[in-house]
């Protein structure tokens, strides 16, 4: 959590007051695949691709915890230190 508390100053200014919801969901994902040392990086190339194309009701299936159990050898050291 401590690149979100240094973060947060700068991010006073991020564009819109509707940016602040997506800035959190995108610091959830990131912090879940940290707590779950799931590579970030490997985790958002691997399900943004075809993100638009999925039906909604395949959502759930692309949480970083189901992602990474389908395939254990995906679980590794973050690319964010702890």
């Amino acid at each position: 959590m401590r690149p979100v508390t240094l973060g947060r100053k700068n991010w006073i200014h991020i564009g819109s007051p509707q940016a602040g919801p997506k800035v959190a969901a995108i610091l959830s994902v990131v912090e879940s695949c940290r707590r779950l040392k799931i590579s970030v990086r490997d985790y958002l190339a691997a399900i943004l691709p075809g993100l638009a194309d999925l039906p909604i009701k395949r959502l759930p299936s692309l949480t970083p915890s189901i992602w990474a159990s389908s395939d254990p050898t995906k679980l590794h050291i973050s690319v964010f230190p702890s």
